[in-house]
């Protein structure tokens, strides 16, 4: 039995065939313009490195960053969105508050349908779900013929208050299909997010809608190739939560996707933290274009319901489109290896956020690429060899790295050396992801010197110590298999399906046998899809409450105990308690409403049983790298020692710990020794 994860990313794509002897895999450079090609080629690769087909794949798990990076370019389909007359302007007016209230020059993000694409058309459902005014045939029938001379692939229908009724949107969909085909894409708000909040379900729709063409139409290519070789198992993909989904499902709700590469690695790194006994882990997966960052504690990861993706305006919060699904709590920022450093305007050195990606890539590939980025720094400073790179994919040029260092930054910046230069670099890398995760974690209210540091990433183990030393952080985790993290992350992760109800009433108006019957409908649609893949006996399901005063816009969640015999009573008490705990008081002459009740259906798997990591039986010859060092100016001797004959003893740094798909860089007053279950860990001694 073969399983195979497979994670496209911005310079790499990372294959991993998983039997019951072990895990292999291979890095390839990305095919940007066709990326099934690069899995595809990745794929065989792997197969014929363990002497098996096709055939002989149970089960493929695919994450991918197409849905985002088709937003964040905006090389969507040709999308109209279709709306209650009055509010077509709801996606330009978006909050109606500025994101940055000080900024002179603050530019709002462009819509990503063009106003006379969005459409109004005259019906009216109230905010109680009572209809007001039913749109017309001859409405529809006009608007279809708008659409049509304007050759649009997909069409986003949101109206006001569909999401308490949407029996609108139902039956002006079914009408559109009957006179635009099925080959025009449509998606209704109610159906992908329906929550109340018009902005942000007309958000979602529209983003799901421009983006499920490309989407569909790649998986249907992807599966199609694979199935050609002979693939007749199980094709699943990531979720943004990091969970998976049939490829029917993702085809749907591809905006669901958005963050399902990354949340591989936050799957990996949850599930390697209940392993080692991490209560508090810090995850920094560190690819060849981004660097991700989230917070899990006992074993599980931050997540919310709603987050922001493609943000245009300096990388800051509220720029950019607001997408209300399940995901992991994570910030992603634009520090990997493929990061290009310059000198700015005002003589600074900077690293990112702009990345050579796989075409051309860094300068030291060879393949055309005339940037300083991080992986040419390491490997000028010799933290990463020039032979065995990726699993000698490729040999990387030291010439080609220092040219670029010297001519576009030592000299502009007149430093001693391309070496102390190149340093500079790593150690600004290392900076702006620390700082990121320092942030990220006031914002939370977390103490990030509380946490262990889990990396992981072609470039985890590389900045890992360093990272932790500035964040004041004693304990570094490197999980085996680490440079494929993601794809080993989606061979880790259960299969799992969200779905909401939104109320919006008042506790004392609530007819609980009525809310608990949608619970149980709901908890029904998830189930099934769900077991579409799973046993039903391995299916379970929970379900939580938003709650908030009357008005505010400060809403609480909590856990609901069951579906049966809905104990409104108790969650009023719990509200009230838990919004003391956040804010220190509580308004009881302010109604309290339910405003939505999300159900999730999972699947629950036994724990798995842990490897124990074998002491190596044989004996290899001594190795040392010359490796610069920063703070003393000069090159260090350094012990490399490949990992699969580290076996369980303790080691001290200075050295390095070599693997096929990355490097693990032990600094002085650090110490390294493998776990029982295969990981690095890697603690700083006292001093």
């Amino acid at each position: 039995m073969v399983r195979v994860g497979i994670d496209i990313g911005g310079t790499f794509t990372d294959v991993v065939a998983e039997t019951s002897e072990g895990c292999w895999s291979v890095k390839v450079l990305t095919s940007t313009q066709n990326p099934e090609v690069a899995a595809l080629d990745g794929l065989e690769r792997v197969l014929t490195d363990i002497s098996k087909s096709c055939s002989d794949i149970k089960s493929v798990v695919h994450g991918t960053t197409l849905a985002t990076n088709a937003l964040i370019e905006r090389k969507g389909a040709k999308t109209a969105f279709v709306t209650t007359a009055g509010f077509r302007d709801v996606l330009a007016m978006r909050y109606e508050k500025r994101f940055e209230q000080y900024a002179l020059d603050i530019e709002m993000p462009e819509p990503l349908i063009p106003r006379p694409l969005r459409l109004g058309l005259a019906e009216r459902v109230l905010a109680d779900g009572t209809v007001l005014l039913a749109p017309s045939d001859a409405d529809i029938e006009e608007l279809a013929t708008t659409l049509r001379d304007q050759c649009v692939e997909a069409v986003a229908i949101g109206f006001l208050h569909s999401y308490k009724n949407p029996a609108h949107e139902i039956y002006v969909a079914k009408q559109l299909r009957r006179l635009l085909g099925a080959e025009v894409t449509l998606c209704l708000s109610h159906e992908v997010a329906g929550e109340i909040r018009e902005y942000e379900r007309f958000s979602t729709v529209c983003a799901n809608a421009y983006v499920r063409p490309l989407m569909s139409q790649y998986v249907t290519r992807l599966l199609n190739c694979l199935e050609d070789r002979g693939f007749a198992g199980s094709f699943l993909m990531m979720l943004s939560d990091g969970a998976l989904t049939t490829v029917d499902q993702a085809s749907r709700f591809p905006i669901r996707l958005v963050e399902g590469g990354p949340a591989g690695g936050v799957a990996l790194a949850a599930h390697v933290a209940r392993d080692v006994g991490s209560s508090k882990t810090l995850s920094l997966d560190i690819g060849g274009t981004t660097a991700k960052i989230c917070f899990i504690e006992k074993g599980s990861p931050k997540t919310n319901r709603r987050f922001e993706v493609a943000r245009a305006w300096r990388d800051i919060k509220g720029s950019g489109l607001p997408v209300k699904v399940p995901t992991v709590e994570l910030v992603e920022i634009g520090a990997g290896g493929g990061s290009i450093a310059k000198v700015d305007k005002l003589g600074r050195l900077r690293v990112g956020p702009t990345s050579a990606g796989s075409e051309p890539g860094p300068a030291s590939y060879s393949r055309g690429g005339t940037s300083p980025t991080v992986t040419d720094a390491h490997l000028l400073i010799k933290n990463i060899s020039a032979n065995g790179f990726a699993d000698g994919l490729f040999k990387l040029d030291v010439a080609l790295a220092h040219e670029v260092i010297s001519n576009q930054l030592q000299l502009p910046l007149e430093m001693d050396s391309a070496e102390q230069t190149a340093a500079g670099v790593v150690e600004l890398a290392d900076e702006t992801m620390a700082n990121a995760a320092r942030i990220h974690g006031v914002e939370l209210g977390l103490d990030v010197s509380e946490f262990d540091l889990l990396v992981s990433g072609g470039g985890g183990g590389l900045h890992g110590a360093r990272i932790a030393e500035k964040l004041g952080i004693g304990r570094v985790i490197i999980p085996e298999n680490a440079g494929v993290g993601s794809a080993i992350g989606f061979l880790r992760s259960v299969a799992a399906f969200e779905s909401a109800i939104s109320v919006v009433e008042t506790m004392d108006a609530i007819d609980a046998s009525d809310l608990s019957k949608r619970i149980e409908n709901t908890k029904a649609y998830v189930r099934n899809i769900v077991e579409e893949i799973v046993e039903p006996k391995h299916v379970s399901c929970n379900a939580v409450a938003e709650l908030r005063y009357q008005g505010q816009g400060l809403e609480v969640a909590l856990p609901l105990a069951g579906h049966d015999g809905l104990d409104l009573d108790d969650l009023v008490r719990r509200f009230e308690q838990r919004y003391r705990e956040i804010v220190g008081f509580t308004l009881p002459q302010i109604p309290i409403e339910l405003i939505s009740i999300s159900v999730r259906a999972f699947e629950v798997r036994e724990k798995s049983v842990t490897k124990v990591a074998e002491q190596s039986k044989r004996q290899t010859d001594e190795c040392y790298r010359e490796v610069y060092d920063q703070h003393s100016n000069e090159f260090l001797t350094h012990r490399v020692v490949e990992r699969r004959d580290l076996g369980t003893q303790c080691l001290h740094g200075p050295l390095i710990i070599t693997e096929p798909q990355t490097s693990t860089l032990v600094k002085s007053g650090w110490k390294v020794q493998q776990s029982i279950s295969g990981h690095l860990v890697l603690e700083r001694k006292a001093s």
